[in-house]
């Protein structure tokens, strides 16, 4: 089995209009905020993607303030909202090596390092000082702390991820 990610990612949610020249309010879904300074283009989802070129952002306090191109009035506007903004896994950030899409971890296979499965990864928690694996076998969920000392490889081609848990985890 060959595991393939998604080819789109949700970086915001329109929530509301902001001003009467066409302007939205959007919540960021992002780690990265300042990645919508360098979108020149985006995907709005509105039954199907539609590809839409940006004419400027500002930021106000947590939210981000986008001005599409051809959304000019209020009225143009709040037909955005709850809908979401999306970016191609071409124009996506660039992670270094040792980091991953949420999204490219969410159904990979953990392993032990004598190959023994525990499960499959069904969410990711971000806590702030570490991610978190949620990884369900059946009935029976696991935690595992994403760290270098516990995470000792991630295959994201073949759907895998191999562990070493420390004493007393499960």
């Amino acid at each position: 089995m060959v595991f393939t990610a998604v080819n789109y990612f949700r970086i915001g949610k329109i929530i509301n209009t902001q001003g009467l020249k066409g302007e939205v309010r959007v919540l960021p879904l992002t780690d990265d905020v300042k990645r919508f300074d360098y979108a020149k283009f985006v995907f709005i989802d509105d039954q199907k993607l539609i590809k839409t070129y940006v004419e400027h952002v500002r930021y106000q306090k947590d939210l981000v303030i986008i001005k599409f191109k051809n959304i000019n009035t209020i009225e143009d506007a709040e037909k955005l909202k709850n809908t979401y903004i999306l970016i191609d896994r071409k124009n996506a950030i660039k992670l270094s090596n040792d980091r991953y899409f949420v999204c490219d971890i969410i159904g990979l296979l953990v392993y032990s390092t004598d190959d023994c499965l525990y499960g499959e990864i069904t969410d990711v928690m971000q806590t702030g000082s570490n991610d978190v694996y949620v990884v369900k076998n059946h009935d029976k969920e696991i935690l595992i702390p994403a760290l270098k000392t516990v995470v000792k490889e991630i295959d994201i081609n073949n759907g895998r991820m191999v562990v070493e848990l420390p004493e007393g985890l499960i």
